[in-house]
């Protein structure tokens, strides 16, 4: 079952936005017009249904016969499928229903994610697994949180390349969905969005270049799925105008199941 921290969810929007309004005090300067710029997007951010993403974990797709494919998905609110109004819709049930459709197998779906985490949280929530809990997938979606509180790069990608290793080495295939581009959520004003934009992107670099290292496969979310989110933002976002809707996770599985599916293959072919 997903977990939350002791925030609503427009709490971490705002917080969001505060955090972000002190990088951009030191980049740019200019305190008094930052500081409205943030109150204007805390203000503009409301709340999604609920207070804590939905509990998804469960068999998807028992229809299919076999052994399911064990699928464990960590990261942030956006892993844990925060704004979806059913289960269904989560992040981590998308990506289970495709796998299943694509592999004609049941799929069991745990899902770590916490509301709220930054990157340094991914050891907490390897660590929350089950000893003997063995998956053959697991995909991660973190970021987001580690820029909007400032976390430099080199310690974000530590804790990614340490939660990559020890996934793999419970036989995971691991699929990372780098950094979302900030600049796409419209309630945050300019210059602070193009801040959040610019940010997100170098993390999501350095982000994609230690999954390599580390033998997980990468997928860019900016350039995957932050064009729906920038064109259409009234379709790609929940009510909050901050995490993904229905229709935008539905995107954001589709971008990483290619992914899940050529590791899941190159998989087997090894051990064939």
């Amino acid at each position: 079952m997903s977990r939350a921290r002791d925030l609503s969810p427009g709490a971490v929007a705002a917080a969001s936005a505060g955090a972000l309004l002190g990088a951009g005090l030191v980049v740019f300067g200019g305190r008094a017009v930052l500081a409205r710029q943030a109150a204007l997007a805390r203000r503009r951010i409301g709340k999604p249904l609920g207070e804590e993403a939905l509990d998804a974990d469960r068999v998807w797709a028992r229809r299919f016969a076999g052994e399911p494919i064990e699928l464990v998905v960590l990261g942030d609110s956006i892993a844990a499928g925060l704004g979806a109004e059913r289960r269904k819709d989560t992040l981590g049930a998308r990506i289970a229903k495709g796998l299943a459709r694509r592999t004609q197998r049941p799929v069991r779906l745990r899902t770590a994610a916490i509301v709220g985490a930054e990157s340094s949280v991914l050891d907490d929530q390897v660590d929350a697994l089950p000893a003997d809990y063995a998956p053959d997938a697991a995909v991660i979606v973190v970021g987001g949180n580690d820029i909007t509180h400032r976390v430099p790069v080199p310690i974000s990608v530590a804790h990614l390349e340490k939660a990559i290793l020890r996934l793999r080495a419970r036989g995971a295939v691991v699929v990372v969905g780098t950094c979302p581009d900030l600049g796409a959520l419209r309630p945050v004003p300019q210059p602070l969005r193009a801040l959040g934009s610019r940010l997100s992107r170098q993390l999501a670099e350095a982000q994609a270049e230690a999954a390599s290292r580390c033998g997980a496969r990468p997928v860019s979310l900016r350039r995957a799925v932050g064009p729906f989110f920038v064109t259409q933002p009234d379709e790609m976002f929940s009510l909050d105008r901050f995490h993904p809707s229905a229709l935008g996770y539905r995107r954001t599985a589709e971008a990483l199941l290619p992914a899940i599916l050529k590791e899941l293959t190159a998989a087997r072919a090894l051990v064939e």
